[in-house]
């Protein structure tokens, strides 16, 4: 018989809202970038460096994205036919 261990799974949620840009970044993040604990101190400062450039970078092109997407919806709602629907996500 075959075993392989595939993982841990862990379960995230908000009450009311969808997650955050910056909460999505961090669940990024850590499948990304993982530190040790035990890992030299010279290391570890400059892995987290490096995690919190990523964060940015992945922060900005989340942002990117959402306003991006928000565009398409709104041009759907215009050619639809629903201005003020359209405008109201425009606002958001």
């Amino acid at each position: 018989m075959l075993e392989m261990e595939i993982g841990t799974v862990g379960v995230e949620t908000t009450s009311h809202r969808g997650f955050t840009p910056e909460e999505v970044a961090e669940r990024c993040l850590d499948r990304i970038v993982s530190v040790s604990d035990t890992a030299h101190p010279t290391l570890k400062q400059q892995a987290l460096a490096y995690r919190g450039q990523i964060r940015s970078v992945l922060l900005h092109y989340m942002k990117e994205a959402i306003k991006s997407d928000r565009t398409t919806i709104y041009n759907a709602l215009i050619e639809a036919g629903q201005k003020d629907l359209a405008e109201a996500i425009r606002r958001l």
